[in-house]
């Protein structure tokens, strides 16, 4: 037993001498417990994951199968589509409307007696003395010829006046719009201002008066949108043609 363990010291001491012997690097081989590769001084780093180790795998954890696996790269970033800005403005083309655009006057007859609305010629637009435009519609036709309210309202002023004559100025009932008759040869029996005005009733008659034609007697007829003052002779003109006849100028 005694020459036994003599024998076993000497095989261990010859080991031990063996180990001493050999290199750093392969002491540490020889005594690794841990099958991941230690990087020594001596060694280069590995570049990519080998057998038997766990490839670091974003997101997923898995073993790799011995070939190396590199992370996965980062999805580019997508910019979200822009959303519409609501400016509370119109698109561009879209028509204009005023919050407080009024209803243009509807239903309104032909105020010279017996006159058709295609027998009308547009003429609002014409030139007239002073650089001046015409703003009005004229209507031909005999001297005597009645005129009529073109619609209900009232006789808000009788006025002579140098260029329009005898004229008269109706108010309709809601206050807004005025029409305007001039160059009339007289009234009709009995017409006075605050008088109430029916659609077609006889208020005139066609003449020439104030600085008309002799030669060419008409009635001179305006339409004009009143201010908030209300003012007879005061408001801004509008065309009388489609309102008469249905058709643009």
């Amino acid at each position: 037993m005694k020459y036994v363990a003599i024998v076993l010291a000497g095989l261990l001491l010859a080991a031990a001498v063996h180990f001493a012997a050999l290199p750093r690097g392969e002491r540490v081989r020889i005594v690794q417990v841990s099958p991941t590769p230690v990087v020594t001084e001596d060694d280069p780093a590995p570049a990519v994951a080998t057998l038997g180790t766990r490839a670091a795998v974003a997101g997923t954890g898995a073993a790799t199968g011995g070939a190396p696996v590199p992370a996965p790269a980062s999805p580019a970033a997508v910019p979200s589509p822009a959303m519409p800005v609501d400016t509370g403005t119109a698109p561009p083309g879209a028509p204009s409307v005023a919050s407080n655009a009024l209803p243009l006057p509807s239903g309104l007859v032909v105020p010279v007696q017996g006159v058709q609305p295609a027998q009308l010629s547009p003429t609002f637009t014409d030139a007239r003395g002073g650089g001046r435009t015409h703003e009005a519609l004229d209507i031909m036709a005999p001297r005597g010829t009645p005129v009529l309210a073109v619609a209900d309202g009232h006789v808000e002023k009788l006025f002579d006046s140098k260029q329009g004559g005898l004229t008269i100025y109706q108010f309709e009932p809601g206050g807004r719009y005025a029409y305007y008759y001039a160059h009339l040869e007289r009234y009709a029996p009995g017409l006075a201002e605050q008088q109430p005005l029916r659609r077609g009733e006889v208020i005139g008659y066609v003449g020439s008066t104030g600085n008309a034609d002799p030669a060419a007697p008409h009635l001179h007829f305006a339409v004009f949108a009143l201010g908030p003052e209300k003012r007879w002779w005061e408001g801004t003109a509008i065309d009388p043609y489609p309102l008469l006849t249905g058709k643009a100028p």
